[in-house]
């Protein structure tokens, strides 16, 4: 086992092996554990699958188990199995994250708007969404055309909130439906009012100071370089590569 590429531990493996589906018709699936382990490495190098290690298998094997589980929803629900297996947090921190799309990502069924690639001041981006704890750990995702606004993905992304006592997110969750939104399902929202509000809402700057842990968490997730620009046309594809990553960061 050659030390430079990435492989999956036994115990890591231990945690996600009864999260893999079972219903396999037909010939058997190969060494998962080695398949896994090799679509990861394609994910943290950004390169292109037809130039994956051969210690890994078989290239096609590599890209049809990530795009195929990716349709089934497998890489998700991996990712939202393992999330909530520690329990709801008492914090929870929102905020987004701009990513490029590279030319290669164009030509999605649908046009643009069905693959989550718009068009703002950085170009062609998409936007990740994300939910995570003070402990910097990712609990969901949403994927937004980088153009749309974080208070309006912030209304779809909180319908998958778990129970919380705090919920921080920045200025651009300052709207008072999203407010209403957070109260609405017990949680207290801790957001900074905005400059051109007449009515101030309660604001504690002490708790505010561990929202920076979602940052953290995005810079981590952006050291998968198949995550910090993003190759796939396929909105679904592109959401698993940023569950994997979370996946293999956080939670195993």
């Amino acid at each position: 086992m050659n030390r430079d590429r990435f492989w999956l531990t036994e115990a890591q493996f231990a945690r996600i092996e009864p999260h893999l589906p079972t219903d396999t018709r037909g010939k058997p699936r190969v060494d998962d554990r080695r398949v896994i382990s090799g679509i990861v490495h394609v994910l943290k190098s950004g390169g292109r699958w037809i130039d994956a290690p051969p210690d890994y298998g078989p290239r096609k094997t590599l890209y049809n188990r990530y795009v195929r589980w990716a349709a089934r929803g497998v890489w998700v629900d991996l990712f939202h199995a393992l999330a909530s297996a520690g329990g709801p947090p008492a914090q929870v921190l929102i905020d987004s994250s701009a990513v490029k799309a590279h030319r290669s990502a164009s030509g999605g069924k649908g046009g643009k708007r069905c693959q989550a690639i718009g068009r703002s001041r950085g170009g062609r981006t998409t936007k990740i969404h994300a939910l995570a704890d003070r402990d910097c750990r990712p609990i969901a995702f949403l994927l937004t055309g980088g153009q749309v606004a974080d208070c309006t993905a912030g209304s779809a992304l909180l319908k998958q909130m778990p129970p919380a006592r705090v919920l921080h997110g920045d200025k651009g969750y300052d709207s008072n439906a999203i407010r209403r939104q957070i109260e609405e399902n017990g949680t207290m929202p801790n957001i900074p009012p905005k400059a051109n509000r007449r009515w101030k809402n309660c604001f504690s700057p002490t708790l505010y100071r561990d929202r920076n842990a979602i940052e953290r968490m995005f810079c981590r997730l952006k050291d998968f370089r198949r995550v910090a620009t993003r190759y796939d046309r396929l909105a679904v594809n592109f959401l698993a590569a940023v569950c994997i990553a979370a996946t293999v960061s956080y939670w195993l």
